[in-house]
């Protein structure tokens, strides 16, 4: 027999166990049980000898809560529709809320130390968001008719003069900015009609469209409680309070929607009540490629409605409620989750429609993937289809100008992009490019040789022409800025500097 001491719990004890046991023997033979914190010296598996002094100190853990403050983030938004020194708060900053759990560690009741061990945020701080008003640095020009635009998430208007700039619809809330899906000004000038993204989950509900009287500031936005409208929402020309919209099913899935290919009309009255819907196209597939949908564009008298879709294009029968085509366009296979919606434009004179074609691959290519794209002209009166620019690329958006007289003919400009890179496309830059109806006097003007390129977008024409120039004004944005440009001359002038401008509407 071995004589060992032991001392645990402020007690000492004499421990006599057999040749060849392990502390753990000991510890057993008196009823001693060690727990998962305890520390044991010798080890519990060390065998005993002669006289040998076992230790065992008490670990415990003990766990405190305590919440903190999370103070908000002050940020600046540099905005050029403010005058200078003029502010405006979009978001008062508020003090968020975290939970920090401490694990204290004891040793025989004495604190050995202290760690944390989880944080949770209760609530996130939500910071302090301040457009600050900054001078443009280029001098103001008139304007005819009115001008809206989207600037970081809020919809603002120029009327008069570009340096008179007036808030529409000022964000409230940043997780529910406007999302430029829909930016369009009434025939009257008197209504806006726009898309805000919505508070709900994506994969529930995509955004909202909404309307406001624009002519009165006390005005409130009203909900035309008509959600997810991704491609086509505009007023109907033709009658008054009165708007007509395609929608799309919500998918968690890319591109984050399911295109329904529908057409709805409907009426709404100034004081916020809602009429009927009238469905005039039915939900559809769509044709080849049909998941990601169909635009519509309404012609400049109003009195025809054109729509395009991945695999072609034709005119909305209002009278039979139905698609009549009139172009079979070869779809382009992207390989990932967007589907190409040949860009149309009308001719100023309603029975022109400006359209991009997909052109035919050289050698065995597969027609699908064919990276050739032109510019072509669709007579609704001979149907006859005029290739008026080849090689222009996917996004060449033509937009008509106002028609003049000519003699006995209607004349009129159109401005078109032309893809710098025509073989890429589809990540190419485009330049600004003016020529007559029919083609003819074919000029690049936007932006310089050796400048970076243009996004996709329809260029914008004045809805009359100004009084000191002999021509119409083409708005356009470059770089995040509006830029306007005489079409007489094809002299550019920029309008705006900070580099927050998405989408524009001119009338």
């Amino acid at each position: 027999m071995l004589q060992v001491s032991l001392n645990a719990d402020g007690e000492n004890y004499a421990v006599q166990i057999l040749t060849g046991s392990t502390v753990a023997d000991a510890l057993k033979s008196v009823g001693v049980q060690v727990g998962s914190l305890d520390k044991v010296e010798p080890p519990l598996y060390a065998i005993i000898t002669e006289g040998l002094s076992i230790k065992i100190t008490r670990g415990r853990e003990e766990f405190e809560t305590q919440q903190t403050v999370i103070p908000y983030e002050r940020q600046t938004v540099r905005n050029e529709s403010l005058p200078q020194g003029e502010t405006l708060l979009i978001q008062p900053g508020k003090n968020g809320v975290r939970e920090i759990t401490y694990r204290k560690y004891f040793e025989d009741d004495i604190l050995v130390n202290t760690n944390i061990s989880r944080i949770t945020i209760i609530e996130p701080a939500l910071p302090e968001i301040l457009m600050v008003g900054a001078r443009a640095p280029f001098a103001p020009l008139p304007i005819a008719g009115k001008l809206v635009y989207l600037a970081g998430g809020s919809a603002w208007m120029m009327e008069g003069s570009t340096s008179n700039r007036i808030p529409l619809v000022v964000i409230d809330d940043p997780e529910t900015p406007l999302d430029g899906r829909v930016l369009r000004l009434s025939p009257d000038k008197r209504w806006l009609l726009y898309t805000r993204k919505s508070s709900k989950p994506a994969e529930q509900e995509i955004n909202t469209l909404w309307v406001l009287d624009i002519n009165d500031p006390k005005a409130k936005p009203i909900n035309l409680r008509t959600p997810n409208v991704i491609h086509f929402a505009d007023f109907d020309p033709l009658a008054s309070l009165t708007v007509l919209y395609s929608t799309v099913e919500p998918r968690a899935a890319a591109p984050g929607w399911q295109a329904n290919n529908d057409l709805y009309r409907m009426k709404f009255g100034a004081n916020g009540n809602l009429g009927v819907r009238e469905q005039i196209v039915e939900a559809n597939t769509g044709g080849v490629y049909g998941w990601w949908g169909t635009d519509f564009f309404w012609s400049p008298t109003g009195s025809l409605m054109a729509y395009s879709r991945p695999d072609g294009m034709g005119i909305v029968s209002f009278r039979e409620k139905r698609l009549l085509p009139l172009l079979e366009i070869t779809p382009l296979q992207t390989r990932s989750d967007w589907a190409l919606i040949p860009p149309v434009g009308w001719g100023a004179d309603g029975r022109t429609l400006f359209v991009v074609t997909h052109a035919p691959p050289p050698g065995l290519v597969n027609p699908e993937e064919s990276p050739n794209f032109d510019l072509s002209a669709l007579s609704l009166d001979s149907d006859a289809l005029v290739r008026i620019k080849q090689q222009s690329g996917m996004f060449s958006y033509a937009s008509a100008s106002r028609s003049s007289k000519r003699g006995d003919e209607t004349a009129y400009y159109v401005a078109y992009l032309q893809a710098l890179l025509p073989q890429q496309s589809d990540i190419s830059g485009y330049q600004l490019v003016l020529m007559d109806r029919d083609g003819s006097n074919r000029r690049v003007v936007f932006p310089s040789p050796g400048s970076p390129g243009l996004e996709p977008q329809v260029p914008a024409w004045s809805p009359s022409a100004p009084s000191f120039v002999d021509g119409d004004f083409v708005a356009l944005l470059y770089e995040g800025n509006l830029w306007m440009m005489d079409a007489a001359t094809g002299e550019t002038t920029q309008v705006t500097d900070d580099g927050l401008i998405q989408v524009i509407d001119w009338k």
